[in-house]
């Protein structure tokens, strides 16, 4: 009987520490790496690494698989793309103390996902009353890849207030229930999750009948209640993760002095999204990094999270989350049948109301609303397909966005557009790759599921790396892996013995510029549900998790997301 496992021959191995990588054989054997060496024997399984980077698998810090993991523990969008490990409960968002009706509302309009997948999934699945028994159920799936989370501020305020009460902007809670809200992350910290996220947006509204366009539970807490909150974090060493509202940019200040320590004040781990160079702004990279080195200078423990590739979005009709950044927009948005919005776009009124929103020139934002910069790529009139809103305004001498209005008009969510946000210009790409106080995340993996896919961003990190050497392969694979594992404290992110064999096999050959190419799947489930994902199987070689090979040459191991367990719940660890 072989002695392994699994034998890797042959690779370029990195082993997320950011050292310079060697090329050896990796024994695996009982789901970790048992020897690191040359001309070890043969395995039960050998596969040949011989000119290609075996590395730990990937960490995606930012997604919001909170439902999908619950219909399809296989994850398979990440793992075909070397990612090992997941974090889900972003942006206030989380399962685990709220019901199927109040999830549902909470996660489909400002995920962009369908109301009815997310309520059947928790309704489905729920088994679980609190943290520690979430745990335990997610534990017990046929997991693809590696589970971690965040207790979502928003599932908490829900719980304890009632959905109605968390999204009453009159409405103060307790002392009793200030309490009750600290005991509850106390109880998720203690089950093993790694912090807390919270969220200040304003483009994060509600779905469903019962409380429609109201913001999430999170966006109406005061900085006390935060503040509350926080201390628990602080005590423990874990992390605080957010959005801020970027109408009130003043409060990214708060954010900041919260993470700073002082006298015996610890420094409160904080990730906020995102450090990006939006079109809108071309200061916001600048002055992103700049606040972020004086506050750690100053003693805290900072973060942005950084999409490490173009921010390109698409949109069916009007259907885009950054239109919530506008009233017009958002206006559009809370008409959710085809019809009713149709109506209301026609109307001359709301169109004086969008033509003056979308010329305006003053405020925060993130999307430019430059309609020359956004592309039609599908519609029944096939004579505007690759012509931008400006070109279609131009041609039948109107405004652009009466061109955006009238094509949505007549052929609704079949007029589909898209537009590059932000990251456009590679040498600020590179900076912010190389920022220290920039992790790589905000991949939204799971979410908006027309309007972005984000799945192999590290990947597309790594191929820009590659051919524009920006820095050494080594220092981005550890970016990607050790740096992140370190800094949530998860056992993830190495490739040493004595580790879990969570690996990723990239043949570098496979970077062709494929990568970011546009593709479609069934959304899994929903069979009607069609999602963008990413597609570029001649990259990764094969994905071991917890010495499974889970994904090899474009297939899936038998019993993937079923019967397989191969990824593991991972708890937090505090430093």
């Amino acid at each position: 009987m072989p002695s392994l496992d699994v034998v890797i021959r042959g690779g370029t191995v990195f082993d997320g520490t950011g050292a310079a990588p060697i090329t050896a054989d990796v024994g695996i054997r009982d789901g970790k790496v048992a020897t690191i060496g040359h001309g070890l024997p043969e395995g039960a399984r050998t596969v040949d690494a011989r000119g290609r980077w075996v590395l730990p698998g990937l960490i995606d810090v930012h997604t919001h698989y909170d439902a999908e993991v619950l219909i399809s523990p296989g994850l398979g969008e990440s793992a075909r793309h070397g990612t090992t490990s997941v974090i889900l409960g972003n942006c206030s968002l989380s399962t685990v103390y709220s019901d199927a009706d109040d999830c549902a509302d909470m996660f489909a309009r400002v995920e962009a996902l369908p109301w009815q997948i997310v309520h059947d999934a928790v309704k489905e699945a729920k088994t679980w009353c609190g943290p520690a028994e979430y745990v335990k159920a997610v534990d017990s799936l046929p997991l693809g890849v590696n589970v971690a989370a965040f207790i979502g501020h928003s599932d908490i305020r829900a719980a304890v207030l009632g959905l109605g009460q968390s999204v009453d902007a009159d409405y103060r809670p307790t002392r009793a229930q200030i309490t009750q809200m600290q005991q509850m992350l106390a109880e998720a910290l203690d089950a093993g999750f790694i912090g807390l996220s919270t969220l200040r947006s304003s483009f994060s509204k509600l779905e469903g009948t019962r409380f429609p366009a109201r913001q999430l539970p999170s966006t109406y807490a005061t900085w006390s209640e935060f503040s509350a909150l926080n201390t628990v974090l602080r005590q423990r060493g874990r992390v605080h993760q957010s959005t801020p509202n970027l109408a009130r940019q003043a409060e990214v200040s708060r954010y900041l002095a919260q993470s700073i320590g002082r006298r015996r004040r610890k420094a409160l781990k904080t990730t906020l999204i995102a450090a990006a160079d939006v079109k809108a702004d071309r200061r916001a990279a600048r002055l992103t990094l700049l606040a972020a080195g004086l506050t750690n200078l100053a003693g805290g423990n900072f973060r942005w999270q950084h999409l490490p590739v173009p921010f390109e979005m698409y949109a069916d009709g009007v259907d885009l989350v950054v239109f919530e950044e506008f009233g017009s927009g958002s206006a559009a948005l809370n008409f959710r049948d085809e019809m009713s919005r149709g109506k209301l776009l026609a109307d001359e009124s709301y169109r004086r109301r969008f033509r003056k929103d979308m010329t305006k020139q003053f405020g925060p934002r993130v999307w430019s609303r430059d309609l020359s910069d956004a592309e039609i790529v599908a519609c029944p009139d096939q004579s505007v397909v690759g012509k931008s809103f400006a070109d279609v305004a131009e041609i039948r001498g109107i405004e652009p966005a009466d061109a955006l209005l009238d094509l949505t008009v007549e052929h609704g969510a079949r007029l589909r557009w898209r537009t590059v946000v932000a990251n456009d210009r590679e040498e600020v790409l590179d900076r912010m790759q190389r920022s220290p106080n920039v992790q790589i995340g905000f991949s939204d993996s799971g979410a908006h599921l027309r309007n972005m896919a984000f799945y192999n961003s590290g990947l597309r990190m790594l191929e820009r790396v590659h051919h524009r050497r920006s820095m050494p392969v080594e220092t981005a694979v550890r970016r990607l892996t050790g740096e992140l594992a370190d800094w949530y404290g998860l056992d993830a992110g190495y490739l040493r013995e004595g580790k879990r064999a969570d690996i990723a096999i990239v043949d570098p050959a496979g970077f062709d510029g494929s990568s970011a190419a546009y593709a479609e799947a069934p959304y899994p489930g929903a069979p009607d549900v069609k999602r963008m994902v990413n597609r570029n199987d001649e990259l990764i070689s094969a994905t071991l998790v917890g010495g499974h090979i889970v994904y090899e040459a474009g297939e899936f191991a038998p019993g993937f997301g079923t019967d397989l367990r191969a990824g593991r719940f991972l708890a937090a660890v505090t430093d």
